[in-house]
């Protein structure tokens, strides 16, 4: 197909592809004159990667290019899906500093709390890890504003991320295609989180509606309002005139 062509089947531009091209993230196409060139499938792919890295990825155009290039690189499912993984940000935000001795303080029990769930979940990953970082970020702040916090409450959490994560790698394994691999990682991982938040809600939401029902108290029987009343008057006579006689 022509340039024009792959602008439409991906929605991408042409100056961004030619644009993408000069970086070095899009492979050049099959030369059929001084100024023409054909595209194929990969080149489909490998923009709509492109765009997953760039716009749901949030990854800049040298970030992009590395990714591509680790991906190039991995010969497996799971080199690609390492590669994926390491490169996206890490979604968590670092809170403003405030006293260093008690930073220091909170840094070190968070970090603590990391290690002691790793070695309790038995998972091989480096310290060095982006994600150890990031966790223990988010766990200094939870330490703070949670006075509920308990470090040991999190391995019932890391049971069910770690069934969600052999989900996500069961559904990667039926994909051959490094491209098409890197393009559904991408938005597994990009999406996953507020996905996975909404469920959590969603369930959450079923479960207090559900024990609120069950709690509710229901309301004492009228014995059917006036109509009874009245019912209730006629017999009271009845007796009255029947004692009467």
């Amino acid at each position: 197909m022509k340039i024009s062509e792959l602008s439409r089947c991906t929605g991408v531009p042409v100056a961004s592809i030619k644009y993408f091209r000069r970086e070095g993230l899009l492979p050049a196409g099959r030369a059929t004159a001084a100024t023409l060139a054909e595209y194929g499938d990969e080149h489909i792919h490998r923009l709509r990667l492109i765009k997953a890295l760039t716009s749901l990825g949030g990854l800049s155009i040298a970030a992009t290019r590395d990714v591509l290039a680790a991906v190039d690189r991995a010969d497996t499912t799971d080199g690609t899906l390492g590669a994926i993984s390491y490169a996206l940000p890490v979604p968590v935000a670092e809170a403003p500093a405030g006293d260093p001795e008690r930073e220091a303080e909170d840094e070190a029990a968070a970090g603590a709390d990391v290690a002691e769930l790793i070695a309790a979940m038995d998972w091989q990953v480096p310290v060095t890890s982006p994600h150890v970082g990031g966790l223990a970020t988010a766990l200094k702040q939870l330490r703070r504003l949670d006075p509920g916090y308990r470090p040991d409450g999190l391995v019932a959490y890391a049971e069910l991320a770690r069934s969600i994560a052999r989900l996500d790698l069961e559904r990667a394994s039926t994909l051959d295609d490094a491209a098409a691999l890197a393009e559904r990682a991408v938005i597994v991982f990009a999406l996953s989180a507020p996905v996975l938040e909404l469920l959590r809600r969603l369930a959450q939401e079923d479960l207090v509606r559900r024990r609120t029902a069950e709690c509710a108290v229901p309301e004492p029987e009228t014995g059917g309002g006036a109509d009874a009343d009245a019912d209730a008057d006629a017999d009271a006579d009845s007796e009255v005139d029947a004692g009467g006689r």
